[in-house]
This record gives structure tokens, sequence and C-alpha cells, in this order.
């Protein structure tokens, strides 16, 4: 299943993840940007017709679910960033994360565990 969202999607997803269920004011109080209700309910209304989220009545509200998890919606968006921006090389995108200056000592020690325990993993 190809999941994409815009970048307007992907706040209001975020809200949702982090909030677990929101009404349409509550989406729009959470979001940096100052967006009309409506630009906010329309932005629901079209995650919803593409599956990915729904909604329950409360009151004269509606409450809204995200029906697709963070980290699907991760492992689709960085294999579309591997694919676009990187030529399909997961390789090329590990390089770049490991070139990047902003990566503590720490997080390169738990990126270098984890390599080990992949590569550990791959001869069993």
């Amino acid at each position: 299943m190809e999941i994409s969202f815009s970048n307007r999607e992907l706040d209001v997803m975020a809200v949702l993840w982090s909030r677990g269920s929101a009404t349409v004011a509550e989406v729009r109080d959470q979001l940096r940007d100052d967006l009309a209700y409506t630009t906010v309910l329309t932005v629901l209304q079209t995650l919803e017709r593409k599956g990915h989220v729904r909604h329950e009545e409360q009151g004269k509200a509606y409450r809204y679910f995200s029906l697709v998890g963070r980290d699907v919606a991760a492992r689709c968006a960085l294999t579309e960033i591997v694919a676009k921006l990187f030529g399909g090389s997961s390789e090329l995108l590990l390089m770049q994360l490991v070139a990047d200056r902003h990566l503590s000592d720490e997080a390169l020690i738990r990126a270098q565990e984890l390599l080990d325990d992949r590569l550990q993993a791959s001869r069993e």
C-alpha cells in the first residue's frame, strides 16, 4: 500500500499521531500555521477520502482518528525519498546520514550498534 502525504496533510497527521485523536478545532490549535477552520476541515476530509483517517461524531463536532501509523507513513516516505533523491540506493542515503556532521557521538554509536546487529543477523 503506497501512502503519501502533502506537507499540509503531514502536519495534520502529526497532530493526530501525537494526540491520538482530535477535532478540527484541536488540530487547528496545534498547527504552527494560522489556518482557517475550513482549510483544516478540508485537509481532514481529503485524508478521510484517501483512507488515512476516520471520524466519529462527538456532539456537534467530529473527532478524527488516524488509520495509518506513523511508522508505516515513515517507511513509505523514506522509500519515496530514496527513490527520488538517491536513485533508489539505500546505501547512498546511509552514506549521507553518516556524513552528516550534526550527528552526535551517541547517535553514531547507536547507529553502529544497529549496523552490527543487522550484520550479525544476516550471517545467521
